[in-house]
């Protein structure tokens, strides 16, 4: 493999992580593209940012990797991996607790959460602004 790159799996992390991921080749059809280079693609997405069409070409086609990602989370293999890890940190007492919050006041909602009846508008008429009455939802 190429010089170690920021954004990418060191050893150490890829002997913990790739026993978690689904079996390598599938069981007909083209072989897959390695796990660890998508892995490190996915990795190189999430933490800068960009946009997956801007994916360096070292980690294979963007669909690819994309197609990966969708596929891992809705076989819930990302939950999966996350609580194997989490076990074997708590039983190694290398848990750190603080890593593994998601602070929901930095994730903002749809606008659809905040709790309006689908599809429903809100209405203001002009005698409401002058006289000061409330506002009503259709």
């Amino acid at each position: 493999m190429s010089p170690q790159r920021r954004h990418e799996l060191t050893d150490e992390q890829w002997a913990r992580l790739g026993p978690l991921l689904p079996p390598q080749r599938p069981r007909t059809g083209r072989p897959a593209k390695d796990h660890r280079t998508v892995l490190n693609g996915i990795l190189w997405v999430l933490r800068t940012g960009a946009p997956w069409r801007d994916l360096p070409e070292r980690y294979g086609s963007w669909q690819t990797v994309y197609s990966r990602f969708r596929r891992w989370r809705d076989a819930e293999i990302w939950d999966q991996v996350f609580r194997t890890l989490q076990t074997e940190a708590a039983h190694d007492a290398t848990l750190d607790d603080s890593l593994s919050m998601i602070d929901g006041s930095s994730i903002r909602p749809h606008q659809q959460a905040a709790g309006a009846k689908k599809g429903a508008t809100i209405r203001t008429s002009g005698a409401v602004a002058v006289g000061g009455g409330a506002s009503s939802t259709s």
